[in-house]
């Protein structure tokens, strides 16, 4: 596993110095108030023991896109009270990242207080990663502290600039998120296997392409499944498919066979000729009998059934994306019963599952397995651009 340091390569005592801390603050909102306080719960382990251990905990967060410029509305000011909640400590709103402003709030913060910055997009020299301003920022911090994998993908000043200007430390979060990623793919258990689901094979051609050379199952599922059925020949009626994708979808499957890993497509299916919930047309058939007026919703129990046996064989398991339209009942069900299959099988031992992107997060919470699986990064894009086997800035910065 590449080399970063740790909280634990801190000094225990840290009464002095100053720890300027990247977190994701990046909450949805709802009537003045955080509708999910997930990201807060995460960082909070890394916050709370700075802060025990004496460090003034100057916390650096984005809100929204306000492309260099101040909106009070995206101002971090917005989820002070929401993190203060979490914490369960009070926090100093600082209005600036950088300056005499945050220097006087330095001299009355004590040790062990934490202060939260405004929103440094609010400058244009965040996402320019512009190392005067990241000098600027640094000023004020002995040492930086990257709890953020969610903007890991982005080189940007609070990401990747101040970890080349200060001793740069992986929070707490961030050191779990990296040794699962390494436990999935960097140096995994074999056999591994890949479930990758989702509407378009479009947005995520990259993730297939690097995942064929680098597991033993690949699984694909959704509307992507679609797309390579009808690449193989399959009529799939009007479901959602990418037919221009047909030459790409073979591609990819030869060149799965050439690095000997297995495609998995279902060979059963739920079908309907209307999406709606439990519709009476709904049936189940052979993926060669799906009718001209049919769409695809759900893979079906026989394909679930062969696909949790071949998660028996497995030692890993990354997981990406639904099997079905899973918002929508009954075509949840294929994607229910494979992520329980998957969690009895991590909870017996015998499997390290890795899951992450916003739909997948929703559909394990759906399927009351998000806590049974080894870990659940919370990160959208930057996880699939891991998926996809690029460098993350705001990582190789941490582990030079």
């Amino acid at each position: 596993m590449p080399a970063f340091k740790t909280l634990d390569d801190l000094p225990a005592d840290l009464t002095g110095q100053t720890a300027l801390v990247r977190v994701d603050l990046n909450l949805p909102m709802q009537e003045g108030r955080a509708s999910d306080v997930t990201r807060v719960e995460a960082v909070k382990p890394t916050i709370l023991e700075l802060a025990d251990r004496g460090a003034k905990v100057l916390l650096l967060a984005h809100f929204g896109r306000p492309h260099g410029q101040r909106h009070s509305t995206m101002s971090t000011s917005v989820v002070q009270g929401d993190v203060e909640r979490v914490l369960d400590r009070e926090v100093m709103f600082i209005s600036e990242v950088s300056g005499p402003v945050v220097q006087q709030s330095l001299a009355i913060l004590r040790p062990g207080d934490i202060g939260l910055l405004d929103n440094v997009r609010f400058w244009p020299g965040e996402e320019a990663n512009d190392p005067e301003f990241a000098k600027a920022i640094a000023a004020n911090g002995d040492f930086y502290v990257n709890d953020a994998f969610s903007a890991a993908h982005r080189a940007h000043a609070s990401t990747e600039g101040l970890a080349h200007l200060l001793p740069a430390y992986a929070g707490r979060a961030m050191e779990a998120e990296l040794k699962a990623l390494d436990a999935a793919l960097g140096n995994p258990t074999r056999p591994v296997a890949a479930v990758v689901g989702g509407a378009k094979v479009s947005t995520k051609l990259d993730v297939l392409q690097n995942l064929v050379k680098q597991v033993q199952h690949l699984v694909i599922g959704g509307g992507m499944a679609n797309t390579f059925l009808a690449a193989r020949g399959v009529d799939v009626g009007k479901s959602l498919a990418e037919h221009d994708l047909a030459a790409t979808a073979n591609r990819i499957m030869d060149e799965a066979e050439h690095a000997g890993c297995t495609v998995h497509l279902p060979y059963d299916v739920v079908v309907a000729k209307e999406f709606a919930a439990n519709p009476p047309s709904l049936r189940t058939a052979n993926v060669h009998e799906v009718a001209a007026e049919e769409m695809i919703l759900d893979i079906g129990p026989q394909a679930v059934e062969a696909l949790g046996d071949v998660l028996k064989t497995c030692r890993t398991l990354v997981w990406n994306g639904p099997l079905g339209a899973f918002e929508t009942p009954p075509f949840d069900a294929a994607t229910v019963a494979l992520a329980k299959t998957a969690a009895a099988l991590t909870q017996d031992g015998s499997l390290t599952s890795v899951a992450g992107g916003g739909d997948t997060v929703a559909a394990l919470a759906h399927a009351g397995v998000a806590q049974d699986f080894t870990y659940i990064s919370t990160a959208g894009g930057a996880f699939l651009e891991w998926m996809e086997g690029r460098e993350l800035p705001g990582v190789a910065a941490l582990q030079r």
